[in-house]
């Protein structure tokens, strides 16, 4: 495989650090990863040469805030923009991916976006479903009543604190009560995975787990109200193919009920190939699992389905 390291600027000229893994042999498709949350597209490399091997072309960028993009910029980590964060990193995925396919001959884009990255790409789709052949959402969740309190909370402290001051709270708030449901956990972080070896690299990554500003907060939960709202959701395509894939004991998607509710919500809107597939035992991070061979083999045989059904288990 080809792999290229590159820098693209968006339409405010931040810079984006963007990475693209091409195949030698023939392209069979193109598909743009979506990292998550206080982390960074680095993480993924593993699952982007898998898929490379197989024949796609995997393209992936840092968001703002995030890894090489908050370097390059020399930003605050886990801090969007004064206003409207959310919607600017959407746009910079357009931005990014855009450049990407420019002189090369490829079919419609993949996009596959986890946790954070899966709200994100919740909305790309929304906007820009037209444009995309598939989606994979990698450990998403449903809107409910605590992110309409958190964004209110988020705002004050915002005024109050500063939008570029780390938000202690809401990082309690948010990540704080994921590993309640594990019993004597070794970290704050064993929700991620169960691979204590994986969880171990991420506590040890200068780029992972910081704590994110009271303005990101603003932002990603102000996103997430925006995209869960049902005429958001009936924008999208309806022969659109959409698969969800999940642990069943990851706290984002609520321990699956968060999968269901946003599936069917879908399903709801008229969009008859949604499928939703959950791995038993597994957490937030299925990638990073002990048993992730499994997930990139479910993966690649969903991107080489053909049929359209949808899963009512």
């Amino acid at each position: 495989m080809y792999k290229e390291q590159l820098t693209v600027s968006s339409k405010d000229h931040h810079q984006l650090a963007v990475s693209v893994y091409e195949p030698k042999t023939t392209t069979k498709g193109h598909i743009h990863i979506l990292h998550g949350m206080a982390e960074h597209h680095d993480r993924y490399v593993p699952f982007a040469e898998f898929l490379t091997n197989a024949g796609f072309l995997v393209s992936m960028h840092d968001h703002r805030g995030h890894g090489r993009t908050a370097k390059l910029n020399q930003a605050t980590k886990g801090f969007f923009s004064e206003e409207n964060g959310f919607d600017i990193v959407v746009e910079d995925t357009k931005i990014v991916t855009e450049l990407v396919r420019q002189n090369r001959k490829l079919p419609p884009m993949i996009l596959f976006g986890h946790s954070m990255g899966s709200f994100i790409a919740r909305r790309y789709t929304e906007l820009y479903s037209d444009e995309l052949e598939k989606v994979i959402y990698c450990g998403t969740g449903a809107a409910g009543i605590e992110h309409y309190a958190g964004v209110n909370l988020a705002k004050c402290l915002s005024i109050i604190r500063g939008k570029t001051e780390e938000s202690r709270i809401m990082n309690k708030l948010s990540f704080g009560n994921f590993n309640k449901a594990i019993k004597n956990p070794a970290t704050n972080f064993d929700w991620l995975c169960t691979d204590a070896k994986e969880v171990e690299k991420y506590i040890a990554d200068e780029n992972c787990g910081f704590i994110s500003t009271n303005q990101f907060y603003v932002d990603f939960l102000q996103g997430i109200i925006t995209l869960s709202k049902k005429h958001e959701v009936c924008r999208i395509r309806k022969d659109l193919p959409i698969l969800f894939i999940s642990g069943s004991d990851d706290p984002v998607g609520s321990f699956t009920k968060g999968i269901w509710r946003v599936a069917k919500q879908l399903q709801k809107c008229g969009l008859h190939d949604v499928t939703v597939q959950l791995f038993d035992g597994m957490r937030h991070e299925i990638l990073n699992e002990s048993k992730k061979e499994q997930v990139f083999q479910t993966i690649l045989e969903w991107l080489e389905k053909k049929e359209c059904y949808y899963n009512k288990n």
